[in-house]
């Protein structure tokens, strides 16, 4: 059984651990992770009553090539909505390059969520207007791909205002006072402070190019969640994308917001809720695993992945059935 369906927002991530192409000779298309992707967020609606969003980020494009792609929808059935102005560009994509549709460097490269990593957001907003700023996910960007973030969660933080004042004292200006926007920035900054340690060690041996490669293969998310993740106090399970690749899903310490997830060796999903992840992949349930609290899901950017504790775990506040 799953747990009794309740007013929060909804999170699903996928992350494709095979090379794109694996995935188009397959199933015969590139748009296996989002097809996914859709039927996570459809058996989750009811928690995306006042929007959606919808990001992808591509692995290893080149320079001058976008890699991070982002759509929200405050609209009726913004589910649909976001997924018709998705499936569009691929279909553009077919009819107008037909002989490289099913090229998955071609793909990758000239057609937006045509990613490996996938995240997707459903809000029932419990404050904020019902504006597409207040939809996630939340983008943080940078020219760098380690230090791109986005973040989509379940949150609900009792302690924002301390959390705005712990931006203030690290210097930052935050833009709004809300817990998405705190939480956001405050694993950003940490993000940030954890790429300039690694460039600090690398800069006296390699040149910036190689530097960046080697951020991405040695950036510990674990540390830059136990570092940024200490103050926050409430009810979170939160999806993080990296530019570079690597991703996470952080539970809060009680379990009070659900998280499960289920892999092979073809992809790793998360979502909020037992049943999409079941319907959408045609599994049991005794394939589906929680994630613990205090915990963190976290997937690096070769694809491998584990549970990771980020913070002590208190007293569980709710009944996993």
């Amino acid at each position: 059984m799953s747990d009794a369906i309740k007013h929060e927002c909804g999170i699903a991530l996928i992350r494709l651990r095979k090379p794109f192409s694996y995935y188009i000779e397959k199933y015969g298309t590139p748009m296996y992770g989002i097809n996914k992707l859709y039927l996570l967020m459809e058996k989750q609606h009811n928690r995306g009553q006042d929007g959606a969003g919808v990001a992808a980020v591509k692995i290893g494009v080149p320079e001058g090539k976008r890699y991070i792609s982002r759509y929200r929808s405050v609209d009726p059935q913004p589910i649909s909505v976001i997924f018709n102005k998705i499936n569009r560009k691929f279909r553009k994509a077919l009819r107008d390059n037909k002989d490289k549709y099913l090229d998955a460097d071609w793909i990758l490269e000239n057609t937006a969520f045509a990613g490996e990593v996938l995240m997707g957001h459903l809000r029932y907003g419990t404050h904020g207007s019902n504006e597409i700023e207040n939809c996630h996910p939340f983008l943080r960007q940078n020219n760098w791909r380690s230090r791109n973030l986005v973040v989509a969660g379940n949150f609900n933080m009792t302690n924002v205002d301390e959390l705005f004042n712990k931006l203030v004292e690290l210097g930052q200006h935050p833009k709004e006072k809300n817990d998405t926007v705190t939480v956001l920035e405050k694993i950003g900054h940490f993000l940030d402070e954890e790429n300039q340690l690694l460039f600090n060690k690398f800069k006296n041996e390699f040149s910036n190019h190689e530097i960046s490669s080697l951020i991405e293969d040695e950036l510990d998310l674990q540390r830059v969640l136990m570092r940024s993740c200490k103050d926050f106090d409430g009810g979170y399970a939160m999806a993080g994308m990296t530019g570079y690749g690597a991703a996470f899903v952080a539970r809060d310490p009680a379990g009070i917001r659900p998280a499960y997830y289920y892999a092979d060796d073809e992809v790793v999903v998360v979502a909020s809720e037992k049943p999409a992840i079941k319907i959408a992949f045609n599994i049991n349930y005794d394939q589906i695993n929680e994630i613990e609290p205090g915990h963190a899901l976290i997937i690096e950017k070769n694809g491998d992945f584990a549970q990771k504790q980020f913070i002590d775990q208190l007293e569980k506040k709710i009944l996993q059935l």
